[in-house]
């Protein structure tokens, strides 16, 4: 049997400046699903990726999903495409594994936990107050440089991560300590600074951006400190849910989310195109 992907429109340009087409995925010229492709408004036309993929129920489950994603592939090798990326919610396991099997790495996943109606209290010693303006600077670079990094670790290649890493600083800090919806906190315990919160909203939900325990205090509980901080903001703010990104491989970071609660509940992969 033959899968073949048929386009079922013109290439579309975004408003990001990304490429997108919608296709029909066919065996034997037979429909039994459809795939949206389109490239990253984040990296450029160098990356493309897999924007939805579904296949019809009775066709499930025979490798169809398999093939459709490999022919994917050719497409956007095609467009000139060097990496491929997708995302595949938490729930589907089978997707998942099949990405696994294609070669797709992890590179981050998004986390989420239910808010209730009271904000945790906070370690006797330990309180939250807002970051200064002169504490702000200094964070900001050093964000920034740490943010580009983290991609440069996964993958990307130096000037994307870099370029990536201006662009969403000015995306998600136009106005920066002063950007309507973020919240900048420093956490004290007995006295000295030991950590700090970036946090805002998203989708709905408290958003977790940035959460960091200085270096010469790790080790003593204030990342978790940090967390409760975060959710404390979150109850006070009215949000049901909490939610975070975490990149794959930062083993400390991620025992404590789970710890805390947290759930997946989408994996973003990655996946060169040779």
């Amino acid at each position: 049997m033959t899968t073949t992907l048929r386009p079922t429109e013109p290439l579309q340009r975004e408003v990001d400046g990304a490429r997108s087409r919608r296709y029909q995925v066919c065996v034997n010229s037979r429909p039994v699903g459809a795939i949206h492709l389109g490239t990253s408004p984040d990296f450029g036309d160098s990356v493309g990726r897999i924007l939805d993929l579904r296949i019809e129920e009775p066709d499930r489950r025979r490798g169809r999903g398999t093939v459709a994603a490999l022919a994917a592939e050719e497409v956007l090798r095609g467009w000139g495409c060097t990496r491929i990326e997708t995302s595949v919610p938490a729930a589907a396991e089978a997707a998942l594994k099949a990405a696994t099997a294609l070669g797709y790495l992890l590179r981050n996943r998004h986390m989420e936990k239910p808010l209730g109606d009271t904000p945790p209290g906070l370690p006797v010693g330990s309180r939250g107050r807002p970051m200064t303006p002169a504490e702000f600077g200094p964070w900001q670079e050093e964000h920034q440089e740490g943010y580009a990094q983290s991609w440069i670790e996964r993958g990307v290649p130096v000037a994307e991560a870099r370029a990536k890493a201006l662009r969403d600083t000015t995306t998600f800090l136009p106005d920066g300590l002063a950007t309507p919806g973020m919240v900048f906190s420093v956490l004290e315990h007995e006295g000295p600074a030991v950590g700090t919160l970036w946090a805002g909203t998203r989708e709905g939900r408290a958003f977790v951006y940035k959460v960091e325990t200085d270096v010469r205090h790790r080790g003593r509980g204030h990342g978790r400190t940090l967390m409760l901080l975060a959710e404390a903001q979150g109850v006070a703010a009215g949000r049901s849910a909490v939610m975070l990104n975490v990149f794959a491989g930062n083993t400390p970071a991620e025992r404590l989310y789970e710890s805390l609660g947290y759930q997946t509940i989408t994996y973003h992969l990655y996946k060169n195109l040779l």
